[in-house]
């Protein structure tokens, strides 16, 4: 059980049955009365956020929830396939579970995988993935009204701008945060 006190940004509690996490908290010690826990809560199942206050003394149970690596096999037409690389059990996630993720992640890619009561909820990306460009169009020596970027179309279907000496066949490194390129990756 946790209380009131224990209460901070990133903490994951479960609240009528449902994992939450404070994405905001802020303590507010009135001259009068008890202290008070104003939080910014995320439903984890279905993204919904509120603001909560909590009194001083409120008791919470803490979220069941387990975090595992899982690596990407394959994609059915129906289902992504995933398998935990310590139990090679297997999870399969449809489209609206894998959602943007599934733009940059390509066979064999190892994400982490949120649990609440042994079902899957969500999953993340490691910060940073390597792909190749599929198709972008050559760079000329010396053409500078293109502008200092391009469009580039990645093999998993991803699209994303460029330096314009990138080529087609090169493999990049992408940011997942921010799904912007960062560098070419030498191979």
């Amino acid at each position: 059980m946790l209380e009131s006190g224990h209460l901070r940004k990133g903490l994951k509690l479960e609240i009528d049955g449902d994992p939450y996490v404070i994405t905001q908290f802020e303590f507010v010690k009135p001259g009068k009365g008890q202290a008070l826990y104003k939080c910014r809560l995320k439903n984890l199942l279905t993204g919904v956020q509120f603001d909560r206050t909590f009194r001083s003394g409120e008791k919470f149970n803490e979220a069941n929830l387990e975090e595992s690596e899982m690596e990407y096999l394959y994609f059915d037409g129906e289902t992504y396939c995933f398998m935990n690389t310590s139990t090679y059990e297997q999870t399969f996630l449809t489209p609206d579970q894998v959602e943007e993720t599934r733009d940059l992640m390509k066979e064999n890619t190892v994400v982490s995988m949120l649990f609440f009561d042994g079902r899957p909820i969500g999953l993340s990306l490691p910060n940073f993935v390597d792909l190749t460009i599929t198709k972008t169009e050559p760079w000329v020596k010396g053409d500078t009204a293109s502008g200092d970027s391009k469009p580039a179309t990645l093999e998993t279907g991803y699209m994303v701008q460029v330096p314009p000496f990138v080529e087609e066949g090169e493999t990049i490194r992408i940011d997942t945060r921010t799904g912007q390129y960062v560098e070419r990756v030498k191979g």
